[in-house]
């Protein structure tokens, strides 16, 4: 459920592109929404490992200083 919840947040934040006040037409307006979803669809999966990976090895490295800490009292 978390990491569902994280990656609708990323897909969230990437599609929070400000689009021109003005569009010439449909199709162009269509055309940048379509482009700009692959764009995202490719990058999450790498955003999504990066993400996971690093938020893992970051609590275990709180989680042994914890220790030590704990250790030192």
């Amino acid at each position: 459920m978390y990491n569902l919840l994280c990656i609708n947040v990323l897909q969230n934040l990437l599609f929070c592109v400000p689009k021109a006040a003005v569009l010439h037409g449909k199709s162009v307006g269509f055309a940048t929404q379509n482009s700009r979803f692959r764009n995202v669809k490719t990058q999450l999966s790498l955003f999504k490992r990066i993400i996971f990976t690093k938020s893992k090895m970051f609590f275990g490295i709180f989680l042994e200083r914890e220790k030590e800490n704990q250790l030192a009292r």
